[in-house]
């Protein structure tokens, strides 16, 4: 009876310390992207045209505007989800305008995201301003299997030498199942429509690849596109539908197409809103078994947007014309709800 008991106490702690390794499973789960506008230190990074971003560039970058930028950035991300998650947030978000894994080590150090002891992935990519994606997440939520950074390949030879942001990959386990999450920053719309038709073509062989290796992955596909979801790059390119039941075998939804067309979006130009910041989903998360999608909002509190004035109503950014405004980004964040 003795040794009986013994080993059944061993039992008991071995299965304690698997399920204190094991990430929670809750009824809903929100992941979110957001554009944090050149969240840059204040040092050079070598061979990266950063140089703007030092104290004598064009924005005057000092110590105490980097403080204030991690503090908003940080405000922002640890809010995204809590309108129907209060007390967890996002158990990922994707984050586009990151300079290094630096900045990233000093954004989750910031309390509020400490506090719920959010890690980051981050490859470092050979963009000329040195302006990376990366993926924040709650190990306790979302644990990660893989990562991969894929390259974006110009492909006309007049763009020869240059290189942009490539496709961060990430496979994990969300709720016990497979997930994969694809963050992204296609080319600004400095470039000609054909630099993001030829990113919509390369994400959806990165697309097809994954549901070829598991045709199960639950996969969302989230970044700033630089283009609407009716454009080329997106609802041809890439073939993400406006509406579900568009959607085949393989295929993906994008539920900001509708969005923006009932007059929302995520950034202004010259008065009028565009919806670059998508998260679109697979198939697999539309109606079959296990996780699914249950719905999707642009996070935009009041503190996001600019008051009375020629701008009233936009994102409230960082700096604009030359002004520092303690503000946040040019663009607004995007979730998506899963339960």
């Amino acid at each position: 009876m003795r040794k009986f008991g013994l080993l059944a106490l061993v039992l008991l702690l071995v299965s304690g310390l698997s399920l204190a390794k094991t990430p929670k499973r809750q009824a809903s789960y929100a992941i979110g992207f957001y554009n944090l506008e050149n969240l840059f230190d204040t040092c050079h990074d070598e061979g990266k045209n950063d140089y703007e971003f030092l104290a004598e560039g064009s924005y005057h970058w000092t110590g105490d505007k980097y403080i204030h930028k991690l503090a908003n950035m940080s405000r922002v991300l640890s809010e995204m989800g809590t309108d129907l998650l209060p007390d967890i947030g996002c158990a990922a978000i994707g984050v586009a305008e990151v300079e290094n894994a630096r900045c990233l080590t000093d954004l989750i150090n910031q309390p509020s995201l400490k506090a719920r002891n959010i890690q980051f992935i981050h490859i470092e990519g050979p963009d000329q301003r040195g302006i990376d994606c990366a993926l924040l997440y709650n190990p306790a939520l979302f644990t990660v299997r893989d990562t991969s950074l894929i390259p974006y390949i110009y492909t006309r030879p007049e763009d020869a030498g240059r290189a942009t942001r490539g496709f961060l990959v990430v496979s994990g386990t969300l709720a016990g199942e497979h997930v994969t999450i694809i963050v992204n920053h296609l080319p600004s719309r400095g470039a000609l429509s054909y630099a993001r038709e030829d990113g919509g073509t390369q994400l959806r062989a990165v697309k097809d690849s994954l549901l070829k290796d598991d045709p199960n992955v639950k996969l969302l596909i989230m970044g700033d596109m630089n283009d609407d979801p009716q454009d080329p790059s997106m609802a041809v390119c890439l073939g993400a539908k406006r509406e579900i039941s568009e959607v085949g075998e393989g295929g993906l939804w994008n539920p900001w197409w509708n969005e923006l067309a009932s007059g929302n979006g995520t950034l202004k130009f010259e008065g009028a809103w565009n919806l670059f910041d998508q998260i679109i989903l697979s198939k697999s998360l539309l109606g079959g078994k296990g996780l699914q999608y249950s719905g999707h909002q642009i996070f935009r509190p009041d503190y996001l947007l600019q008051g009375p004035g020629p701008y009233w109503g936009s994102p409230l950014r960082t700096t604009a014309g030359g002004q520092w405004l303690n503000g946040f980004s040019d663009h607004l964040p995007t979730v998506v709800y899963l339960k």
